[in-house]
């Protein structure tokens, strides 16, 4: 065979098997037996090994390839990969449709109602329809590159299918990674066959198969990929949620079809009901349903919080309940001082997961249930995720059982308790080890400084051996300090030492953020990164100050000054910057500021761009948005449909303009 022939044999081939793929793997019907697939398999891998040049990165024998791995590299999300604000309870749904109503100030919108899988949310890249690149969610904007291993999966297509116009250019779909109920119970069963620990649930499972280091370990867990959404496409872009479904199914990806149009909300709360009617007959797990705004141009009016959008919901399913008894009431100590009962529990298995603790949340929670040690309790998972004690079986209360009380003093230090509104709090400060333990951890963690290595087992052993009492301590250990911990070797303190000084400039939101000042999440941490730009005017700023910032309460203004007027905490930071901590705030790009000093609001359809699109335009231009009409407003701009918003600025007498003047002042188009 010629080159040229062998060329033309191996598309021939490589096409025929994409084909069988994807009607066993997504359409469920096979074309073709068993046999008969596996020799055209087998002819393609000859003929790539015959002319190795000819083998393509989508070719169906590149499923599994390459060796182990040591470590998943991380990759930036073309688009961040937002969570969905969960709700369980219809009322919180209604509510929701309301909000989406006045924002897009219309009476009724169509929703698109899906199953919200239980799996292992990914991002999937495509350069010109070819796979190129696929990661898990990560924190967000982050995550791992785990291309090897997804390409493993059956139902991921290598190259997109002509069923639909082919996107050109980079094209990022969002999808689910999961292990459907059968290949869960055979795993399981093979796992106990070989004497090894089975998974509590498809999840676990689903999650560990697309971590494995080695490619092969994840194609023999069968798992299975579905695909709801398309975040970002440079020459694709659909009018509806039902047309991006469409579309994704056109090449190639499998798509649930159990998916409905919803003529307003009670529509979607009805398929809601009848979907967990059928919850256990599905062949995966879900644990809710997802609803959003079908029309993208209303998606893009609504826009987005910091971490979730404001044009879906997850509707989740009631949680299962189990029934076990009470073996003790421990109570925890947080970071912030705040005390929390803790039930410790009979071990019980509530939806695949083995449940040992619940939470009771505070002292009225406990007396209100009147949970008392040797309890018998229904528990449930909050969520499907949280356990928490649903109801005490008084029937079943043994003779003897007391009442809970909270202790006076603090169970780890000692030191005097006090009740502050609902809760009670230690009043020892960092000077308390389990106060400490936590401000550590969560300095150290993903979305702070995010220090690898510095978990919670490291820094529970260093405040033991009295070598972190404060923030800055962390970066004065040494090489000899690590060395006498538990579970450091050599290389690890190579890391460790890495690890603390990629540390050393972060941005300074999160810089703010890791500090763990009260109220400060990293939402108000970005506001006030935005706001002062740098960490010494902030540091200086007072409550009357802080309240000037547009989504800045009376409540935050306080907690951030006193935190920084306290005398402690500027010694801990001044020790921070000393060993070489340069917070560094990402400016928005230097230019033009015709718009310094406006508060801006936008009401109404825009036709020359989307409204994410005029506000980042407004922001660069040194405009601040705010999201209401108020008297701290000072411009307006209002396009077609614009309503109540529009009628309140004109009752304030507030300047409002139109598009054209928007882009006439700020020098665009």
């Amino acid at each position: 065979m010629t080159k040229a022939e062998a060329k033309k044999r191996i598309e021939q081939l490589a096409g025929e098997i994409r084909g069988h793929d994807h009607r066993y793997y997504v359409l469920d019907r096979p074309g073709i037996a068993d046999a008969a697939y596996d020799r055209l398999f087998r002819e393609l891998q000859d003929l790539e090994a015959q002319f190795p040049d000819l083998g393509a990165p989508d070719s169906p024998t590149q499923r599994v390839g390459g060796g182990l791995r040591t470590a998943f590299q991380k990759v930036q999300h073309l688009q961040a990969m937002l969570s969905i604000d969960s709700l369980m309870a219809a009322d919180e749904v209604l509510e929701f449709d309301g909000r989406v109503r006045k924002g897009l100030e219309v009476e009724r919108v169509t929703y698109v109602a899906e199953p919200k899988f239980d799996g292992l949310s990914v991002e999937l890249v495509y350069q010109d329809g070819v796979f190129v690149r696929g990661s898990t969610r990560g924190d967000g904007e982050t995550g791992e590159d785990i291309t090897g291993n997804l390409r493993t999966i059956r139902a991921l297509p290598l190259r997109l299918l002509e069923g639909g116009v082919r996107p050109k250019g980079l094209i990022a779909v969002r999808g689910e990674a999961l292990m459907t109920l059968a290949e869960f119970e055979a795993l399981n069963r093979r796992l106990i066959e070989r004497s090894e620990e089975p998974f509590a649930n498809p999840r676990n499972a689903a999650a560990g198969a697309v971590r494995q280091l080695d490619p092969k370990i994840t194609a023999s867990r069968r798992l299975d990929l579905y695909v709801y959404e398309i975040m970002a496409a440079e020459t694709f872009e659909p009018r509806t949620q039902t047309g991006t479904l469409d579309a994704l199914r056109g090449w190639g990806f499998h798509v649930e079809r159990n998916v409905r149009v919803c003529d307003g909300i009670q529509d979607a709360l009805r398929y809601r009901d009848e979907l967990q009617a059928k919850r256990e007959t599905l062949d995966y797990e879900i644990d809710g349903v997802v609803i959003k705004v079908d029309r993208r141009d209303w998606q893009a009016l609504l826009g987005m919080r910091s971490r979730s959008p404001r044009w879906a919901v997850a509707f989740k399913f009631p949680p299962r309940i189990e029934v076990t008894k009470v073996l003790d009431i421990v109570v925890q100590v947080g970071r912030t001082g705040k005390l929390t009962p803790v039930a410790s529990l009979q071990p019980v298995d509530v939806s695949g997961v083995t449940v040992s603790r619940a939470t009771l949340h505070n002292e009225d929670e406990v007396l209100r249930k009147d949970v008392r040690v040797g309890d018998t309790v229904r528990v449930r998972r909050a969520g499907d995720v949280i356990p928490e004690v649903v109801e005490v079986l008084k029937e079943k209360r043994p003779r003897g059982t007391t009442a809970f009380a909270m202790p006076a003093k603090c169970p780890v230090c000692g030191a005097a308790v006090e009740r502050e509104g609902a809760y009670h709090v230690c009043t020892n400060g960092l000077s308390c080890l389990a106060q400490l333990e936590g401000h550590v951890i969560h300095f150290a963690a993903r979305g702070a400084m995010d220090i690898a290595g510095l978990g919670g087992k490291t820094v529970k052993q260093l405040i033991e051996q009295a070598l972190v009492k404060d923030l800055a301590d962390v970066y004065a250990l040494t090489p000899i300090d690590f060395a006498a911990l538990e579970g450091f070797a050599e290389k690890s303190i190579e890391n460790m030492a890495a690890a603390l000084e990629a540390s050393k400039q972060p941005r300074l939101d999160r810089f703010l953020f890791a500090l763990g000042i009260e109220h400060v999440g990293e939402t108000v941490a970005r506001l006030l990164a935005e706001h002062f730009g740098a960490l010494a005017p902030l540091m200086e700023a007072t409550a009357e100050d802080l309240q000037q910032i547009h989504g800045i309460g009376p409540e935050v203004a306080e907690s951030v000054a006193h935190f920084f007027a306290s005398k402690r905490n500027r010694k801990v930071i001044e020790r921070l910057l000393r060993a070489g901590i340069q917070p560094v705030h990402e400016a928005r790009a230097k230019g033009p500021q015709p718009l310094a000093g406006q508060v801006m609001v936008f009401t109404g359809g825009l036709e020359g761009l989307t409204r994410p699109e005029a506000q980042k335009r407004a922001e660069d231009a040194g405009a601040r948005i705010a999201s209401a009409i108020s008297k701290r407003v000072t411009l307006v701009v209002a396009g077609p449909g614009a309503g109540s918003k529009l009628d309140e600025a004109r009752k304030l007498k507030l300047e409002v303009i139109d598009e054209a003047e928007f882009l006439k002042r700020i020098g665009g188009k």
